[in-house]
């Protein structure tokens, strides 16, 4: 375990050898060389995520607007829910990414990381737009501060919020690590899991614009969980005295409890109660997920039989796919996206 220092923002005696650089324990100059970058997946991830720019308002929502008093009180109540956990997420990610930044030496990597900041921002901005359009100031507060007096929601929001403040105090290399792992957890588990339940809807013919919404922003989400895993794995070729045993048993223990308390969560908000949905299929996707994640860090499936995408699951891919998240706003139609090929979810 070695002690982490934020790097100076001016540093005239930094290195500018491209093969001297490191993730974290580097001497950057904080330059922003776009044509002398180390880690060549950068350029790539860069550019697709500058060509996902959008913005929430120009998203219709009339037609949700009318069928939000319409949901069954389940699928409402889930609604509500899993909307009032995913803007926290987006909003503790916002507040999160800049603390990382400070002790990631890799100035392209914070590139991406300030990228990822910006559009954390936006989806906490759709997620309001979203609330503002359906529901009145009074109901939206209500949604957006449910932890407060949801048990459960506050139980969700502590497992990562006590990661990420834990960093704010023991500034040492095996904690930062579990931040990263924390993110990875996040934008692979528990964001993919809650969009899951707006494809739901969408497919039953409810909440378009919710459902577009959420199209895009699991577009940008497709792009901050390959940055994270990309670091995680950057981390592990250049500090491998962090992946001991111990540690990776660690971060594989991390996982774990972020798929209970996932699976939980999901039976919880969903049940057996919503159109289209039942406690074994939530259960079933979820531990796919988790395989998937932890498999893209290059190690053995956790949970046996759930290494391919579940049967009674396929429908989420035909919303989720980010090739085809492009809309006509005017007419409110998919269209293929055509400014560069978009990251597809094969983490």
């Amino acid at each position: 375990m070695s002690i982490l220092h934020a790097k100076p923002l001016f540093n005239p005696m930094g290195d500018t050898d491209k093969n001297h650089r490191r993730m974290i324990g580097g001497n950057t100059t904080n330059l922003n060389d776009f044509n002398n970058m180390k880690y060549p997946w950068v350029s790539s991830w860069y550019r697709q995520a500058m060509n996902n720019f959008w913005i929430p308002e120009e998203i219709n929502l009339n037609t949700d607007v009318k069928d939000y008093p319409l949901l069954p009180q389940p699928e409402r109540e889930a609604y509500d829910k899993i909307l009032s956990f995913l803007v926290f997420l987006d909003s503790i990610q916002t507040a999160n990414l800049p603390c990382i930044g400070q002790y990631i030496t890799a100035n392209e990597v914070n590139l991406c990381l300030t990228i990822q900041g910006f559009q954390e921002a936006v989806h906490s901005q759709s997620y309001s737009y979203m609330l503002d359009s359906i529901c009145s100031p009074v109901e939206r507060d209500n949604i957006l501060y449910q932890w407060k007096e949801d048990e459960h929601l506050l139980r969700r929001n502590t497992f990562i919020g006590d990661l990420y403040n834990e960093f704010q105090v023991k500034k040492d290399d095996v904690t930062l690590l579990r931040v990263m792992m924390a993110n990875y957890i996040l934008e692979g588990i528990y964001f993919y899991s809650g969009f899951m339940f707006f494809y739901n809807l969408g497919r039953n013919g409810k909440m378009p614009g919710s459902v577009q919404e959420i199209r895009y922003i699991n577009r940008d989400e497709n792009t901050h969980l390959w940055l994270f895993r990309s670091m995680i794995a950057e981390l592990k070729r250049e500090e491998p005295q962090l992946f001991t045993e111990e540690n990776v048993e660690m971060l594989k223990a991390m996982l774990m409890e972020g798929v209970r308390q996932e699976i939980a969560w999901g039976h919880y908000v969903i049940g057996d109660n919503v159109q289209g949905l039942t406690k074994d299929m939530v259960t079933a996707y979820i531990k796919y997920l988790g395989n998937l994640r932890w498999m893209g860090l290059g190690f053995e499936a956790i949970y046996e039989g759930f290494t391919e995408e579940p049967e009674s699951m396929a429908w989420v891919n035909q919303y989720s796919n980010a090739n085809m998240v492009k809309t006509d706003f005017f007419e409110a139609k998919s269209t293929a996206y055509a400014k560069s090929a978009a990251i597809l979810d094969d983490l």
